[in-house]
């Protein structure tokens, strides 16, 4: 046919070109319009030879153009092409041999209708067929029968994978990904939406019955009340059907299982940090980051962080002028990302308090402790899959930007976060004087104040507070002027030692610097407002 269509071209350009008309050469015969639809051609097999052997291949159906057809010797329906019957003979046997095309083909001619009317449940198999193979056609317009509903319940999420398929996107695309998650916000929330709605008209039905039981006196006096009694309650059984299944629905939509930042644990700050002054002393910005885990998922729970980090906070920014980013009951995912973006907010010349109060774990092995805090998704000893290491924090603190780091460690363990000793020169008559303030506040300062060592610590005995918490809290509110860490320090570590012994129990905090994190023997001040 290509040739034919050629000189039939190549005359149309004379004619357009030259004045004189010009005569068809002898023999050709230019196409019709009939020759240039497309048709279902049933090509004749092929003659092929093994070794001494011949053969007939079977017939084979393609798409090509009337004249193409007759060219190549196939058979076609020269008349009444719009009866898909015709076009299913042709495509059928082929398809039946497990040809993905053929089979496309015949799902199309299903969809489009046989004697006018379409048959998608059909389709539906014969796409599937198709689709199973690999054929991209048959994928997207599976697709399609899901995201209309035709064939099959209406579903955006396997309409969307089809669609991803037919697209060739791997299934952890990020194109893929974010249109999966948008489809199935929207269709968790419409299906929430139908969940209330229903739940709404039954309510009101449920009035209108209640309404038409209290102005009936006797079922025998008045049938016709009774008749609508009887329809209202169909009406509720009905509603009441439908809204449960979207609620199943609802329960089918996939949550996968994959580590997410739980946003709702943290809570952002609401102020703006601004620079300390006292006289001519200038302390910098203050920022704080309180993590307090609570509520755990496979180990037991405790009673008293949450309360410790909201009087924490509460102080951190009325009485000192800190800006406050708090983690409650935060994953390892929250917790490790929180530490990791205090970074990016801090200069060079700020002060930085990190306050942990949770559960706390060690593990040895070859000889060295290491410690850890427990975030919510924590699993029990010794499983420390999801545990975050007494190292991440330590490597954090080193490439801080901030001056003066002070961590407030109430947890099992705690003190483990340093293998440095104790400061040597703190005692009852140490002074800390606006000199002992002018020399150390220029030099950088990596500090721990934990409410233990290398031994459990007590959750209770603070009056709605640990008895670590409650004593810190009570300092920090109570304090005027300027205090240092050390200081601060000697106000409370007798009152927690005692404390504890009062219920039998021994604690002693700690207070010292944290070792390879760039400490200059600097020391950390809280300057009140």
């Amino acid at each position: 046919m290509a040739g034919v269509i050629g000189v039939g071209a190549v005359a149309s350009l004379l004619v357009a070109c030259n004045t004189a008309p010009t005569k068809p050469v002898a023999g050709a015969q230019a196409p019709t319009a009939a020759d240039l639809y497309v048709v279902d051609c049933l090509l004749p097999g092929q003659i092929r030879q093994l070794g001494a052997t011949s053969y007939m291949t079977p017939r084979r159906p393609v798409l090509t153009t009337a004249a193409d057809c007759r060219i190549r010797g196939g058979e076609y329906v020269s008349y009444d092409r719009a009866n898909y019957k015709t076009a299913l003979q042709v495509w059928l046997a082929t398809a039946e041999l497990g040809d993905a095309e053929a089979q496309t083909n015949v799902g199309e001619i299903f969809e489009r209708g046989l004697g006018g009317e379409p048959n998608y449940a059909a389709a539906i198999i014969w796409y599937q067929k198709a689709a199973e193979q690999g054929n991209a056609r048959a994928q997207f317009n599976l697709g399609t029968l899901y995201e209309q509903g035709l064939g099959v319940p209406k579903d955006k999420m396997t309409a969307l994978n089809w669609y991803r398929k037919a697209w060739g996107l791997p299934q952890d695309n990020l194109i893929y990904q974010s249109a999966a998650d948008s489809a199935q916000k929207d269709l968790r929330a419409q299906l929430q939406k139908t969940v209330d709605d229903k739940t709404s008209q039954i309510s009101l039905l449920n009035n209108q019955i209640k309404n038409l039981q209290a102005t009936s006196k006797k079922a025998s006096e008045d049938a016709k009340k009774q008749a609508e009694l009887a329809q209202l309650r169909t009406w509720v059984n009905g509603l009441d059907n439908e809204r449960v299944l979207a609620k199943n629905e609802i329960n089918k939509l996939a949550e996968v299982r994959e580590p997410q930042i739980n946003k709702d644990a943290v809570i952002a700050p609401a102020n703006s940090a601004s620079e300390l002054k006292k006289g001519n002393l200038q302390f910098g910005k203050y920022y704080a980051l309180i993590i307090a885990n609570q509520q755990y998922d496979h180990i037991e729970s405790l009673k008293t962080p949450h309360a410790d980090a909201k009087r924490a906070k509460k102080i951190l920014e009325e009485k000192y002028g800190f800006q406050v980013t708090m983690v409650l009951d935060g994953n390892n995912s929250t917790v490790m990302r929180a530490i990791n973006d205090m970074d990016a907010k801090l200069e060079d010349g700020d002060n930085l308090l990190i306050f942990y109060a949770g559960h706390g774990s060690r593990v040895q092995a070859g000889g060295i402790e290491t410690g850890y805090w427990l975030p919510s998704n924590a699993t029990p000893p010794p499983d420390d899959t999801f545990w975050v290491s007494n190292e991440f924090v330590n490597r954090h603190l080193a490439r801080l930007k901030a001056k003066r780091v002070l961590v407030v460690a109430d947890s099992c363990y705690a003190g483990l976060l340093s293998t440095e000793p104790g400061y040597l020169f703190m005692g009852d008559k140490q002074k800390f004087s606006e000199d002992y303030i002018r020399y150390k506040l220029p030099k950088k300062s990596r500090l721990l104040l934990s409410s233990g060592g290398d031994l459990p610590v007590l959750d209770n005995a603070g009056e709605g507070h640990s008895v670590f918490a409650r004593a810190f809290l009570d300092a920090l509110d109570s304090a005027k002027g300027v205090i240092s860490g050390p200081e601060l320090f000697l106000k409370i570590k007798d009152q927690v030692s005692e404390k504890a012994k009062s219920i039998n129990f021994v604690q002693l905090p700690e207070f010292k610097a944290i070792k390879g994190t760039g400490h200059e023997v600097g020391d950390f001040f809280f300057v009140s407002k």
